[in-house]
């Protein structure tokens, strides 16, 4: 088995979506096989084995949201739950054999570039036992996700409550809450999905402490009917019709994001006002309805948590938390709460990378993101000075709008093409340059600075007001152009024993193209948006030929 070696090629270092996709594009592509993928865990799933709260689900169509490579005809509805999608997971594993390249119950301590050998070393531990072990590999593949470290605020007194806490990312199944008063902080897409569900014992008090409004959708189509399911199964390109026609709808959105001061923009907001009026109970309007334009924050798939704000055993508050005791909570309006079981829904970390990774310079990857004021890569992948490294889903890779697992994919070609030469002996190492990294984040933080994520703080942000690390200033299609072949004049290469001129070069014909459709959708832009996009319109998108 692979596992059993200390020395590969490539370690992909996560095993959820990123990592096993990764790993199948290695296997699909190349036939590659000297990889191991290591997973803290004691199997794979990522964030969709570790949240099992009630209603865990996806909040983009579930059709886009899996692999190009395996789709699946009778997913049950359009978004996928949890169990299902853990279960796709796990049989992508199957077909492919991908656990016998894992390692599991395995957490990555430190990753240590060696100049002299052209390698990483990489510290782990079993989180079991706390036996050390080293591997070494000349490729480094992040896969871990930017939903892998729940984020836990620190207030005041917290350890003091004698009641059960918990995360929703780690639920608690062994606690029931029949009977019992629990109170939920957060209010975000976890707590919108779990909220509703345990309102439903009328048993069960429930109070939710709402900081910020969010904004509501509603879910369409919620599930696929029998006759459905089978033309998917037996006309496969029905079934990829619909996935192309999810997607191409789906990432037409951005313009709601990126436009948001034009007509559509105020369309949008109207209507998302308006179907929150229609459907929560008018006392909850201030608490449930944003003065931020749409998708400054994550947008919320509705999946009846408005409807159940009508319970009467479901109070939302906006009052602040000032501490806990050892029977509740005290609000910053000093009054006192009791409750049973407190839950967190309150996100996760992302402006942290997760564990120690040294590059050439004796640099950690954090000290570098403290020194460009937050999370940064080029092209969302590489990282100046850590040669052979490699980020799935890095920064500003993410939309609010699109698919991951697209972009992911794109992704996937993109690492094949640029570690072709290294695995086939031409190059030893290659990273990107510092100015190319500067040029392209120089780019996307002047797009992203007219944009609506601008308009809140979010979890898109480094900190309140800080830069904008995750969103992806454009449609996917876009970031698929952009990274559809490496640009080598854009990287540090060392040269192997197998040297031969990297191929290099300028399509002039691409520089046509993309001016001609710059021309066409700025025109369109003016003439369908309003003046709201003129100062957008002087921001083209970076160009990569």
């Amino acid at each position: 088995m692979a596992s059993s070696k200390s020395n590969h090629r490539i370690a992909i270092i996560g095993a959820g979506f990123g990592g096993l996709g990764f790993a199948i594009w290695l296997k699909r592509q190349w036939g590659f096989e000297d990889f191991v993928i290591i997973e803290r865990a004691s199997d794979i799933g990522g964030t969709w084995r570790d949240n099992t709260y009630p209603g865990c689900s996806s909040d983009v169509p579930i059709h886009w949201y899996s692999l190009s490579t395996d789709l699946k005809p009778d997913w049950s509805a359009s978004y996928g739950f949890q169990p299902e999608i853990q279960n796709y997971m796990l049989g992508l594993v199957a077909k492919y054999d991908l656990r016998s390249y894992c390692v599991f119950d395995t957490s990555v301590v430190s990753a240590d570039w060696d100049a002299a050998a052209q390698v990483y070393h990489i510290a782990t531990e079993d989180t079991q036992t706390g036996d050390r072990r080293e591997i070494t590999a000349t490729i480094v593949i992040s896969a871990t996700g930017i939903l892998s470290e729940p984020c836990t605020p620190g207030l005041k007194d917290a350890q003091v409550f004698k009641g059960t806490t918990f995360h929703s990312a780690t639920w608690r199944h062994d606690v029931p809450l029949e009977g019992k008063r629990v109170a939920v902080i957060g209010n975000g897409c976890s707590a919108t999905q779990f909220v509703p569900l345990i309102a439903k014992d009328p048993s069960v008090t429930v109070t939710q402490f709402c900081r910020t409004p969010m904004w509501y959708m509603k879910r369409d189509k919620p599930l696929y009917s029998e006759a459905t399911k089978w033309i998917f199964s037996h006309l496969p390109i029905v079934m990829r019709l619909h996935r192309y026609l999810i997607a191409a709808r789906l990432d037409l959105n951005y313009a709601f994001m990126y436009f948001y001061g034009g007509i559509i923009g105020k369309l949008m907001r109207r209507n998302m006002t308006n179907y929150v009026k229609r459907t929560a109970p008018s006392k909850y309007h201030d608490l449930v309805i944003p003065k931020y334009p749409p998708g400054c924050k994550r947008l919320i798939i509705d999946t009846g948590y408005l409807t159940a704000l009508h319970q009467p055993n479901l109070n939302l508050t906006g009052d602040g938390i000032e501490k806990f005791d050892e029977t509740g909570i005290i609000t910053q309006k000093g009054e006192h709460i009791p409750f049973d079981v407190i839950i967190y829904a309150t996100g996760f970390t992302t402006n942290r990378f997760p564990y120690t990774i040294r590059g050439s310079s004796g640099q950690t990857m954090n000290e570098y993101w403290d020194s460009q004021g937050g999370p940064t890569a080029y092209l969302g992948s590489t990282v100046p000075g850590f040669p052979n490294f490699f980020m799935i889903q890095g920064p500003n890779t993410t939309t609010g709008h699109a698919s991951v697992i697209f972009t992911q994919e794109v992704q996937f070609d993109y690492a094949l093409k640029l570690f072709k030469p290294i695995l086939s002996g031409e190059l030893t190492s290659l990273e990107p340059t510092q100015s190319a990294t500067t040029a392209y984040n120089s780019h996307i933080q002047d797009r992203l600075a007219t944009s609506v994520w601008s308009k809140c703080a979010s979890w898109y942000r480094n900190g309140p007001d800080g830069k904008i690390h995750s969103s992806f200033p454009g449609p996917v299609i876009w970031y698929w152009w952009l990274l559809r072949r490496p640009q080598w004049r854009d990287y540090l290469t060392k040269r192997g024993d197998k040297a031969q001129p990297v191929k290099r070069g300028v399509r002039a014909l691409a520089w046509i193209v993309r001016l001609a459709v710059a021309v066409v959708l700025g025109a369109a832009g003016r003439a369908w948006l309003g003046s709201g996009v003129q100062g957008v319109l002087r921001r083209p998108f970076f160009v990569r030929t």
